[in-house]
């Protein structure tokens, strides 16, 4: 068995798809959304009971998720031309879809709050979902399309 494993077994990854054209598309509407996050980071220490500063992170928090949303509805237009891609890709975008909800509704609690609440992400059989989205861009050569962890700190 262990020589089939190491020697026979395939390595091919089962979230790789073959439309590579489809994948660099994907990549730079990534890479625009992620350049607009990175315009709003704001390394000045926020107290964590100061509702005027949890707003205004709520406001941050809002215009990059409103990137990354514009970018995945950008690529959920864009069908991939390869039989996998067209099987996993909306499995993958309803993921990330599943991700932005989780960060409109830290948005929300940080409107609210007055202490600095907790980002909690949706876990999918039992993993989290920034993970599998994380994964699949990974795997397809699309390093800035991994779920952003800026709300993580």
């Amino acid at each position: 068995m262990w020589v089939y494993a190491y020697g026979f077994a395939p390595r091919e990854s089962f979230n790789k798809i073959y439309d590579t054209a489809w994948q660099a598309r994907a990549q730079a509407h990534c890479e625009k959304a992620e350049n607009i996050r990175f315009s709003f980071e704001d390394l000045t220490p926020m107290k964590a009971d100061d509702p005027l500063a949890l707003q205004a992170k709520a406001k941050i928090v809002k215009a990059a998720t409103d990137a990354l949303e514009n970018a995945i509805n950008l690529i959920a237009a864009d069908i991939p031309s390869d039989a996998k891609g067209q099987e996993l890709v909306p499995a993958w975008i309803a993921d990330y879809r599943l991700y932005i909800s989780d960060r409109r509704a830290f948005e929300v609690a940080l409107q609210n709050a007055t202490t600095r609440p907790f980002f909690a992400e949706s876990d999918v059989e039992g993993v989290p979902v920034s993970e599998r989205i994380s994964k699949f861009a990974r795997e397809n050569d699309m390093k800035t399309c991994q779920a952003p962890y800026d709300l993580s700190v």
